[in-house]
Parts: structure tokens; sequence; C-alpha cells
């Protein structure tokens, strides 16, 4: 239906079409920022692999030695990586400088820094977590030390004037490839992690982007330890059995066991020692029937991945004097006599 004016309408003057003008650019822009979209705006932000500052927001003690630190992201809508269902690795930096031992003399006059793996599965929005033992001092360490000495804001009004003790500058590492390929989602119907102390903490990141979006992987976890207070996130690896029954198998090993009768009510998936071939088989699934089904991830010290798979090498340096990618080498070791072929091995 035609709409008719009045004929009696008032003729629009200089200053009415001033304002409908203005109305119409304001409409406009309004219009094109609403239509940004999230990936639009997430191309603002810096790349997650260049050196960036990440708040603390909580810290939580979880041993002697070791805590549970959570970061927040820049954007709170996104996650750590660039792809969310690829594992990540962040490399944090120790300021030049820092007194981190409390001795009054820095622990080094030069930046420091160290790759942790957050246990934090690596599509978590807007924060991730990050599993960390504190070491004594020694020549060339205290980045883990320096992160358990952080406090949140709101836990000392003092550190509020220093970012450095409650916040970490930090950038993510390149996705780590396995045989040719970075993904872990649907490449194995069998997965085994060996983790010997800390090495714990890239291995549940793992175990928990498989439990989370794969439907069929079956994972078995052996953890290596001293003794039963070295374990580290007992509660959670527990938690974790028990949420995942059919899916996830956990084991212990003690290296230095407690007295028989010690250890009396506790569940019956403990084994002794460093490792051995009966301990693999026992502990882990079996290698392949078919080729590609299983796969076997080491993480610990040098000498623990070097017992059960074979020492791990190193490329020339690069240019820039940083160390040159890791190397494989040769399967070695425990797994290599309990019958596993290169190919269902790989040293994290």
């Amino acid at each position: 239906m035609r709409t008719h004016w009045p004929r009696n309408r008032p003729a629009r003057t200089p200053r009415h079409h001033l304002f409908y003008n203005v109305v119409l650019m304001m409409s406009k822009m309004h219009a094109t920022v609403a239509s940004r979209s999230a990936g639009d705006i997430a191309k603002d932000a810096p790349s997650p692999e260049s050196p960036q500052r990440y708040p603390l927001l909580s810290k939580t003690n979880v041993g002697l030695d070791s805590c549970l630190l959570r970061f927040s992201l820049p954007d709170a809508g996104r996650h750590l990586g660039t792809d969310p269902a690829l594992p990540t690795c962040i490399k944090v930096t120790l300021p030049g400088g820092t007194d981190v031992y409390g001795t009054g003399v820095p622990t080094s006059t030069d930046d420091l820094s160290k790759s942790y793996s957050p246990v934090s599965h690596p599509g978590a929005r807007g924060h991730f977590d990050l599993l960390v033992k504190a070491y004594p001092h020694r020549a060339g360490g205290g980045v883990g030390a320096y992160l358990c000495g952080l406090r949140p804001p709101d836990a000392d009004e003092n550190c509020e004037a220093d970012a450095r003790w409650n916040s970490i500058t930090a950038a993510v590492k390149s996705p780590r490839i396995m045989h040719g390929d970075a993904r872990v989602l649907g490449r194995w119907k069998h997965v085994g992690l060996v983790a010997g102390g800390t090495g714990i903490a890239p291995l549940y990141q793992i175990a928990k982007l498989l439990l989370e979006g794969d439907g069929e992987a079956e994972i078995r976890l052996l953890f290596v330890n001293r003794r039963r207070e070295d374990i580290l996130w007992k509660d959670e690896l527990d938690r974790t059995a028990a949420a995942y029954p059919g899916r996830f198998r956990l084991t212990y090993a003690l290296t230095a066991p407690p007295e028989r009768g010690e250890e009396d009510g506790e569940e019956p998936f403990w084994e002794t020692g460093r490792g051995s071939v009966v301990m693999a088989r026992r502990a882990l699934p079996p290698p392949s029937e078919v080729e590609g089904d299983t796969m076997i991830l080491v993480c610990g010290k040098d000498g623990f991945v070097k017992t059960w798979a074979g020492p791990v090498g190193r490329a020339p340096p690069k240019q820039d004097g940083t160390k040159g990618p890791k190397i494989q080498g040769p399967l070695l070791g425990f797994l290599k006599e309990a019958g596993y072929g290169a190919s269902e091995v790989f040293k994290y």
C-alpha cells in the first residue's frame, strides 16, 4: 500500500538536513562496528607466538615445592595457542636482574627462559594452567622457583608495583611435530604415556585432549617417581582415572618404595623401580598388530628418556645462537626390548 504524505507538511530546513545526515552517519558507523566478527577482532590481538604478558589469576600449592598457576589471556574469548586441537607449549622468561632466591644477588643478569606445557586443555578460553616444580638454586636455573614465587595482585599490595611478581612474559612455541604431524586426535587407538617427574605435564595435557575430544583412544599412563610424596598432582590424576574408567588406566611406579605395609589400603596399581621390560608390558598398550594403531610417548629428564627409549639428540645451534631442534635418534632402552618399533614411540 502506498503511503501519501500530508500536503501541508513543513519543508525541510538546512538544520533538518544536518540532523538527518548526522544520524545516518552514526547509524552506518554503528552497523560497521557491529558487523565485525570475533575473528576480525582477534586479528587485532598480537600473535600468541610473540612474547606478551600474562597476568597471574591464582596460585595453589600442590606439594612442598610445587604449585599450580592459572594465568589469564589478553582476550577472555580466546584460547592460548593457534589451534585448540593441538597440544601447546609456552616459553617463559625470567627477567634478568631478578633475585629469585632472596640472596640479595640477582639469580642471573641476563634473561633466562624455560618451556612449560600447560596442564589445562588447549581449548580452554581466557586462561591456561601451569604445573611447576621449584628446584634449588643452581647455575642456569631458577625459572621454576621464580614461577612458584609469583603472587596474585590481590595477595600482596607491594607486588602490584612490580609486574615481574604478578605476571609472566611468555611466548607460545610452534606446535611439536610427532612423526610428521602435530595432530593427536584421531591418529591412534591405543596411547601409552611414560612420565618421569615433571614430565607428567605435557603428557597429561595430551591425555586431556584425547579424553575430551576423541571418543575412541584408550590411554594408559605410567608415572614414575622416587617416593609417593613426590607424585605431582596425584589427586587430579586419580579423579581423571575415576572419570574415564574404560579409557584411562593409571599406573604408579616408585623407585624408593615404602616399607612393606606402609601402603596398606592403597590402590593395586603400583610398580617398583624406574622401569623394565616387564613393567612396560604390564602398564602400557602392547605393540601394534596394525601399523599406526599404537603410540607411546615418553617425557622426563634426559636420563629417564634414555633409559626408556634411548637418548635424544640436538641439531646444530640456530643462527641466533639458540638451541637447535631435538632429534629423536634411534629407539633403544626398555621400549625397544619390549618389542615396539621406532614409528610407535616418540620422545617428547
